[in-house]
C-alpha cells in the first residue's frame, strides 16, 4: 500500500509497542452536550452578562450569548446562545436521542432564564470526547509511535484541554518532526 508518497508499508500490531498502546488507551475524555439557539434579528436577550458559569444546575454548566461576547450589535443578525451541559449530565445521557436530550436542556434552561424567546433554529451537538480528563502518561505534548515511517501523535490527549494545551502539543510535534529531518 502506498500512502502519500511513502514506500509501501503494511501497518501491523508491531507499529507501536504494547506500552504505547496502553498509554493511548489510558487517555480519557469527559462527555457533554452543547445546544445552540439562534434567534431572529431584533430579538433581545435581556441579561447583564455575555457568559455565565452555572454551578447550581444538574444539567447546564455554561451559557454564552455570542453577540454580547463578541460585542457585536447588528440589526440584520439575531443573537445566538451556546449552552454547555455538565459532565455528569453528558455521561448519563450519552446514548440518549438528541431530541430527548435537547428537550431536557430546554427544561433546565427555563429554570435559569425564564421567559426566553423561542429560537428560530436550534442545533444540539453531542461531544462524546469533550475535554481530556486523563492525558497520556509520560508523553508531554506528543508521542512518537514509529520512526520509519515517522508516525507522531499530538493533541490535547497529550497535554490538557485548552488553547494553551493545543499549542504546547503542536510545538512538541513540530520539535519531533524537526528532530527527524
Amino acid at each position: 500500500m502506498i500512502f502519500a508518497g511513502l514506500m509501501p508499508y503494511t501497518f501491523s500490531s508491531t507499529v507501536i509497542s504494547e506500552c504505547q498502546r496502553q498509554q493511548l488507551e489510558s487517555v480519557s475524555y469527559s462527555s457533554r452536550y452543547a445546544l445552540g439557539l439562534f434567534y431572529e434579528a431584533g430579538t433581545k436577550i435581556d441579561v447583564p452578562w455575555a457568559g455565565q458559569y452555572i454551578t447550581s444546575n444538574p444539567c447546564i454548566r455554561f451559557i454564552s450569548i455570542d453577540n454580547k461576547k463578541r460585542n457585536i450589535v447588528s440589526s440584520e443578525i439575531g443573537p445566538s446562545l451556546a449552552i454547555h451541559t455538565t459532565v455528569p449530565f453528558g455521561v448519563t445521557h450519552l446514548e440518549h436521542g438528541i431530541e430527548e436530550v435537547q428537550e431536557l436542556i430546554f427544561q433546565q434552561l427555563e429554570n435559569i432564564l425564564p421567559g426566553l424567546p423561542q429560537p428560530v433554529a436550534t442545533k444540539c451537538q453531542k461531544w462524546r470526547h469533550s475535554q481530556v480528563t486523563n492525558a497520556a502518561a509520560n508523553s508531554p505534548g506528543q508521542m512518537t509511535l514509529h520512526l520509519k515511517p515517522l508516525l507522531v501523535c499530538g493533541g490535547d490527549g497529550f497535554t490538557h484541554s485548552n488553547f494553551d494545551g493545543c499549542v504546547a502539543s503542536a510545538l512538541c510535534v513540530l520539535e519531533a518532526l524537526k528532530n527527524h529531518i
